[in-house]
């Protein structure tokens, strides 16, 4: 695969491999996100999926914002569900998926995270749905999850400031499992933990999967609003003014238009 690296074996790690991108998220890099762990779903010899990002500097940095310009509203509309289905894929294996979050975890990288059952970080991680710097929301089921995982109050905070936080912060709010000190060692401890699920009964585990997921599965309709929300806004000319300054490393000048 081009921008992924695989190592198919009982552990499976899953390697977003675009580094001179930040690992970036564009949609070949989903496509082929989709088709590898449709794969791992079905392998009888992967029990497991451990997903990061290649190099030191970040999981996953969020979407290709010069290829989100290029969208038409139905376009954008089609593309945000099409997120929102891989990520639900994700959340609803019935094998153990832990996010190793090395670096940038933003926008759609955050998303990402927050679809992985369990989420590790090392002390340099960045989370942040930053996308209303851009006169947009997050598509692939950021406003969702967020709100279960942190709580409303805090994911309406962190998604209309657009601020980042540490990886101890998300720690303290709920989004993070547990922080270690290096990269070295949160692939180590993502190992530790994963082969002591995968110790258990697997069919146990996928109920435990199926179980809680059903508790916390928020109405249909919020996803489908936030689609058609992303796509209105990609529409705008607060869209526009917002990715403009974003590639030109300017302020954006927001009019609400």
């Amino acid at each position: 695969m081009k921008n992924l690296a695989v190592v198919f074996a009982p552990i499976c790690t899953l390697t977003i491999n675009r580094p001179q991108a930040l690992n970036a998220l564009n949609q070949e890099t989903l496509a082929e996100l989709k088709a590898v762990i449709q794969e791992c779903s079905e392998r009888p010899d992967v029990k497991g999926i451990i997903i990061t990002g290649a190099g030191e500097k970040a999981f996953v940095a969020g979407a290709d914002i010069k290829e989100l310009t290029q969208l038409s509203k139905a376009d954008a509309f089609t593309l945000a569900q099409s997120g929102q289905q891989i990520f639900k894929m994700i959340e609803d294996c019935t094998k153990p998926v832990i996010a190793a979050i090395n670096g940038f975890a933003l926008g759609g990288g955050c998303e990402l995270a927050m679809a992985c059952h369990i989420r590790l970080a090392s002390d340099n991680a960045k989370f942040g749905l930053p996308e209303v710097n851009l006169g947009i929301l997050p598509g692939y089921g950021g406003t969702q999850r967020l709100a279960q995982l942190v709580g409303r109050g805090k994911a309406l905070e962190l998604a209309m400031t657009g601020d980042m936080i540490s990886a101890q912060e998300a720690k303290e709010i709920g989004l993070v499992n547990q922080v270690t000190p290096g990269q070295a060692e949160l692939l180590e401890l993502a190992h530790k933990i994963m082969t002591k699920m995968l110790s258990k009964g697997p069919l146990a585990i996928a109920s435990v999967i199926k179980s809680i997921n059903m508790g916390y599965e928020f109405a249909k309709d919020g996803y489908r609003v936030e689609s058609e929300n992303f796509a209105n806004l990609t529409t705008t000319k607060d869209f526009a003014e917002g990715t403009s300054a974003f590639i030109e490393k300017r302020t954006p000048n927001f009019k609400g238009e």
